[in-house]
């Protein structure tokens, strides 16, 4: 696996609109761990796509009404049986953290990559995704200096009581260590 222009070799590519310029170029220092079911709890399919690329139908679920409209993305989505889909390159700004603070910095969007696992707080992840979150984690590493170990959060690190993502049947610890 290796990282070629901020694309990942071994990810599918769905270019999402969702997405500018970071207000420092190379400015990737944190890594924002997070989770995301459409609909809620319901794995499969392509909604996620759609959402992440503004084509969500409001009309295919009644919660779809009520976030169409989002103009979202993140970097990365890892699905259930460990496949990688890629929406913005890792050195442009994904829309993925919303309102944040990481050490007293806040915008997390402007300095952080963005990885969503197909997935809920209340339901284990695979294996197949712990595999691949932590391949994609060491190259990601490797391949930015500003990342590290000690600056991987979860989504809920950086939005405290606005978000609970990837939940407690995250493996934190034993994704930590992994990577390690």
């Amino acid at each position: 696996m290796k990282i070629n222009r901020h694309w990942l070799s071994q990810a599918s590519r769905v270019p999402s609109p969702n997405y500018d310029e970071r207000p420092i170029k190379g400015a990737m220092s944190l890594l924002v761990i997070h989770c995301i079911s459409l609909p809620p709890e319901q794995f499969g399919g392509d909604y996620i796509d759609q959402l992440f690329c503004n084509r969500l139908n409001p009309d295919e679920h009644p919660y779809f009404k009520e976030i169409h409209q989002l103009r979202v993305s993140s970097h990365l989505l890892i699905k259930r049986g460990g496949e990688a889909v890629q929406y913005v390159p890792f050195n442009k700004r994904a829309w993925h953290a919303g309102v944040s603070e990481y050490r007293g910095q806040e915008k997390c969007n402007d300095f952080s990559i963005g990885i969503e696992l197909e997935g809920s707080e209340s339901q284990p992840y695979t294996a197949e995704q712990y595999q691949q979150l932590i391949a994609v984690t060491k190259v990601l590493i490797d391949h930015y200096p500003n990342l590290s170990v000690q600056h991987i959060v979860r989504h809920s690190d950086i939005s405290p009581g606005r978000k609970t993502d990837p939940g407690e049947t995250f493996d934190w610890e034993g994704f930590l260590s992994a990577i390690r």
